[in-house]
């Protein structure tokens, strides 16, 4: 069913339900973040690709996880904060969520589910990136090292 996906909701940093479905018909873009990782600045990178393409229908959401070396150890308000301070982000985020394990959020259970890793169904690390198409299919599942720039001819493609 393609519109699983749109049938999911996540709640924003201040505790608001979000439904997946705002984004019917773009070409979204869901990311697991953490603040204080090595990689966090792609935060950076991927700021850029919204800011490049969201007026051509693409949309990148940022879940923070704590799961993964304690590297997301900020409150929901602070982490967005921090966000917005140190990296220009301007995409939503979510509140903080677990991506593994008996507590993964719906939204990474369903992804997961439909584009396992190399780890299977687990995420890896922060930073792993799922690209969902204009209908609510998930495409394709980037690894955490794969930097933001890499996906654009991906997204390109999509939009």
């Amino acid at each position: 069913m393609p519109d699983e996906f749109y049938q999911l909701t996540a709640n924003n940093p201040q505790g608001r339900p979000i439904d997946m479905s705002a984004y019917k018909g773009k070409v979204v873009l869901v990311v697991n973040t953490a603040t204080q990782c090595g990689l966090t600045p792609q935060f950076d990178g991927l700021e850029k690709l919204y800011q490049d393409y969201k007026d051509k229908g693409l949309m990148i959401l940022g879940f923070p996880c704590n799961q993964f070396g304690s590297q997301e150890p900020l409150g929901n308000d602070v982490m967005e904060e921090t966000c917005k301070v140190n990296h220009g982000v301007t995409f939503p985020l979510f509140e903080k969520i677990e991506v593994n394990g008996p507590g993964t959020h719906p939204v990474f259970k369903y992804l997961k589910t439909k584009l396992g890793g190399f780890f299977g169904r687990r995420i890896k690390w922060n930073f792993t990136k799922f690209l969902i198409d204009r209908d609510g299919r998930p495409v394709k599942r980037f690894a955490p090292i794969t930097k933001p720039a890499e996906i654009e001819s991906h997204i390109k493609s999509l939009l």
